[in-house]
């Protein structure tokens, strides 16, 4: 006898589901992956193998040169304003074990979701921070056995992300990378190129020197210490000098100081060999900062915020010598010097007017070699609202305005992929929240085509969500920067932030979906996220599992976890509605797909009202309802400017069904009367003439 197949196999093979409907994501993680691509085979064909095929996987080939059936879905549109319609899903491959986890996931995405963003994927450095990255090599971690087994050419971790990228391709959905304007303050990255890099001295826990000839300094401080403590290749001889030791190319210099790139335990000790002499020197890099004034740092104060490490090393917290408000210090990361400094950094102050083309260069080479090795589709711009320039967005704005800006266009160019977009991390704050004025001027300047904005931090139906929500529409329809809705994030699962997901998740992504012209973005987890009226364990957090951080777990706040796996959230009656949701979504959403929305009743950016309704602009035929207010009802209402021969006939409530009397609206002469929308009720009609 045949063992049954997954729930829902046989709708999504037939092709009626573009999803497995009532597969639970922890489920669609524990399949095997041979079932998962044999499941992929009987819906798609020969494209599952093709994108498994040694051609498709030949990391030599240009990505204009693969076969057509991996290309990207994205690959016939002229520019890649196809990412301000988009909706998106986040994507930490910790929480789904390794790359073929990434695909088994995607089986429970419907087809509205058509974009996927991994999180960051190279090895990390400490406290094994995503957003730290060490180097460019990518993170063995999420390698698949797996996928090993069912493809035996696929036997290293870059193969494997373009196997799995292949996938998401022939599943009709994009991927995209993260780009990160930094790295571990001891990253490989900055020990081997000090001059890509911003360097200080610190005696006694204070900031002694921090000149602008310091690189200089650790150069010669690093060879030093390589020189002494020999090649770690021996088939490479320690050169004579620092300056030939810097003129070799990075691979070579990066075997010579670390060693083989596949022993990560012999780097990593190697690593901090030279950790323990630059800091025996006081020398250390200039961390990254993030909000006004950005520049001018000094060790914190408090005693208390000093770790001491096993090696006996110190590491004291920084913070800014004269904070204002969103005034951060990243102590661990230290971001590439893309401009040189006025009066040799005495005042910690930059020189706009002359940039380094070879930090541009190198950092603009390396993330496109890493969208080539992925396929990927899209970038998303890591702490893309800081900009330092306190006067804003300059009067001409050139190639060197902004790293993420260059690195999507050197993409775009070297990869012929003028399709490729830049999704932008950022929070849309008030105008001068980062005193450069407004946020999204900075943006468009950047040439980011869609950005997340910050409405995940609020909970639906309250002030700050409608004022917020309102906005974001308002600049969506005149800014050429699309603002997205965001429903969940990665930074935002964790214990501080849940009571935004107490209620009000299923209008949440009920507006994400059927807002058709404006992009969303939700987080891996959310479609079965538990109700937490009080922190549970770090285990069930996926914010915590962007970095591994050691401690006691059990004491709120700490970061720390005791175990390595996702813990999944149980929430079967938030899974099965929001299921209900998806299904209809699929059924409805090609009707619709490039229609732009025209609003009956716009959020209320007053905050007196909780209703909205919108249908699309022409020969409109659906009508959408939303009742943001998660404490009461709306009450009676009118929906205007509709044709008042039509009839209006229920189609679909979150709430599961609509009572009698709203079944079907017909018009007074003035407008559709709706009797009342449940507390976070989503609502959809149908109309007929």
């Amino acid at each position: 006898m045949t063992a049954p197949g997954p729930v829902g196999e046989f709708d999504f093979v037939s092709g009626s589901r573009s999803f497995l409907e009532a597969m639970r994501p922890q489920d669609a993680i524990a399949l095997p992956l041979i079932g998962v691509l044999g499941l992929l085979r009987r819906r798609i064909g020969d494209a599952v193998d093709i994108a498994l095929s040694p051609e498709a996987v030949d990391l030599d080939c240009p990505l204009s040169e693969l076969p057509d059936a991996v290309r990207s879905p994205r690959a016939v549109e002229p520019d890649p304003s196809w990412l301000k319609r988009t909706n998106m899903a986040g994507i930490n491959v910790r929480t789904v074990g390794d790359y073929a986890g990434v695909v088994k996931y995607a089986l429970t995405l419907p087809a509205a979701i058509d974009s996927i963003h991994l999180l960051p994927i190279w090895e990390p450095g400490v406290v094994e921070s995503l957003y730290g990255i060490a180097g460019w090599n990518l993170s063995t971690e999420f390698y698949s056995d797996e996928l090993r087994a069912v493809a035996p050419h696929i036997d290293t971790i870059e193969r494997q992300l373009r196997a799995i990228s292949n996938l998401l391709h022939v599943m009709g959905k994009t991927i995209g990378m993260d780009v990160i304007p930094h790295t571990d303050r001891f990253s490989e990255v900055a020990m081997a190129n000090p001059d890509l890099f911003e360097w200080m001295r610190v005696r006694d826990r204070q900031i002694v020197d921090h000149s602008d000839s310091l690189n200089s300094v650790a150069e010669e401080t690093v060879f030093a210490w390589l020189r002494s403590a020999g090649s770690a290749t021996p088939t490479l001889p320690v050169p004579a000098d620092a300056r030939r030791l810097f003129a070799l190319e990075e691979a070579e210099r990066l075997a010579l100081m670390f060693g083989d790139r596949g022993d990560v335990y012999g780097r990593n000790r190697r690593r901090v060999g030279l950790i323990v002499h630059l800091k025996g020197h006081g020398l250390e890099p200039v961390p990254a900062t993030m909000g006004v004034p950005f520049r001018g740092i000094m060790v914190d104060p408090e005693p208390a915020h000093v770790t001491v490490d096993g090696h006996g090393m110190e590491w004291p917290d920084f913070v800014i010598t004269r904070p204002e408000y969103m005034s951060r210090v990243f102590s661990p990361l230290a971001r590439f010097k893309l401009y040189e400094r006025l009066n040799d950094n005495t005042d910690w102050e930059i020189d706009f007017s002359r940039p380094r083309p070879h930090v541009w260069n190198y950092v603009c080479d390396h993330y496109a070699r890493t969208q080539h090795i992925g396929n990927f589709d899209f970038m998303r711009g890591d702490m893309s609202h800081v900009q330092m320039r306190p006067d804003g967005v300059p009067n001409v704005v050139d190639r060197y305005y902004d790293i993420l800006g260059a690195v999507k266009v050197h993409i775009q160019r070297t990869a012929d992929a003028p399709w490729f977009g830049y999704f932008a991390e950022t929070f849309l704050p008030p105008r001068d929240t980062f005193q450069f004025g407004e946020e999204l001027d900075h943006l468009e300047a950047s040439l980011a085509d869609a950005t997340l904005g910050d409405l995940q931090s609020t909970v639906v139906g309250s002030a700050s969500f409608l004022r917020r929500f309102r906005r974001y529409l308002d600049d969506l329809a005149t800014r050429k920067t699309a603002p997205a809705f965001g429903v969940m994030t990665a930074d935002k699962d964790d214990p501080r932030f849940d009571e935004f997901y107490r209620a009000g998740n299923e209008v949440r992504l009920f507006t994400a979906l059927f807002l058709p012209d404006m992009p969303s973005y939700t987080g891996l987890g959310f479609e079965v996220r538990d109700v937490h009226w009080e922190p549970v364990e770090n285990e069930r957090y996926t914010k915590l599992f962007v970095f591994r951080e050691e401690g006691d777990s059990n004491i709120y706040p700490s970061k720390a976890r005791f175990g390595d796996t996702f813990v999944w959230g149980e929430n079967q009656d938030l899974f099965e509605r929001l299921t209900r949701l998806r299904v209809f979504a699929d059924e409805i959403l090609p009707s619709i797909a490039g229609t732009t929305t025209e609003w009956l009743i716009p959020p209320d950016a007053t905050t007196h009202r909780g209703i909205a309704a919108w249908t699309q602009t022409g020969d409109a035929r659906l009508v959408f309802l939303a009742n943001y207010d998660l404490d009461r009802g709306s009450g009676y209402f009118g929906i205007p400017a509709l044709d008042p021969q039509a009839v209006f006939d229920a189609a679909f409530s979150t709430t599961g069904s609509v009572p009698e009397i709203d079944d079907h609206l017909t018009s007074n002469g003035f407008f559709h009367r709706v009797e009342n929308l449940a507390p976070g009720e989503g609502r959809v009609y149908v109309l007929r003439v």
